[in-house]
């Protein structure tokens, strides 16, 4: 079972959220709080699988959870309304395991808390094209040599940064989704990168990702 805990200041979005996942025959919500300091103090007691967190909350806000959570290993994925970069990028740099917007709907929302077990990074699909479009800057100086990757790790993190998961990589390389995740890991080190959706952003910086090629999969990274 993958052990949820839901934190929003709104009571009826807890128990929209609560009945929704609690409804999955592989999750159950091990509590929902209304705000970020007692997010944090519960996910430190009951060590969920995934804690949702909106960003607008008392005492801590969504985007400080993630700060404190994820460096104990933790997997946030924040959901909220707030359709916004202020949030977006700082979320996604601190570590977060997905990026959701609450009108998304339910679905996505299981979705999303099953690629943060899985190892992906789910980000709502009106933000996706938006992100990568920023990712796709100029090379900046501190961006890491390419050379640091072995050429099976390149052709992994060139996939992941289209926006291919674990699985549909393993299947383009005719290798495992553990062997995927087993070199994603591996380039997360030599690049110094909290997440996949960091080393999707050096991919795009660096100019190993092509921008004209679209991505692949419902706004993940």
């Amino acid at each position: 079972m993958i052990r949820v805990l839901i934190a929003d200041d709104q009571e009826l979005v807890r128990h929209g959220f609560r009945m929704v996942l609690d409804a999955q025959p592989d999750m159950m919500v091990v509590g929902d709080v209304a705000d970020g300091v007692t997010a944090v103090e519960v996910a430190r007691r009951q060590r969920p699988d995934v804690v949702l967190a909106d960003i607008r909350m008392p005492g801590l806000d969504g985007l400080e959870v993630v700060r404190r959570l994820v460096p104990e290993g933790h997997r946030v994925v924040v959901v909220t309304t707030f359709d916004d970069d202020t949030y977006l990028g700082p979320a996604l740099r601190d570590g977060a395991s997905g990026y959701l917007l609450k009108r998304s709907g339910p679905t996505m929302m299981v979705e999303a808390v099953r690629a943060a077990m899985a190892g992906d990074t789910l980000i709502s699909p009106s933000l996706t094209v938006r992100l990568l479009r920023g990712l796709a800057s100029p090379v900046k100086a501190s961006v890491p040599d390419r050379s640091l990757l072995t050429a099976r790790e390149t052709e992994v993190v060139r996939l992941g940064a289209r926006g291919l998961t674990n699985a549909e990589i393993g299947a383009a390389l005719h290798v495992s989704p553990g062997t995927v995740k087993t070199h994603i890991a591996a380039v997360q080190r030599k690049l110094n990168a909290r997440n996949r959706v960091a080393v999707a952003a050096w991919a795009w910086a660096s100019g190993l990702a092509d921008p004209c090629q679209p991505q692949a999969g419902p706004g993940r990274a």
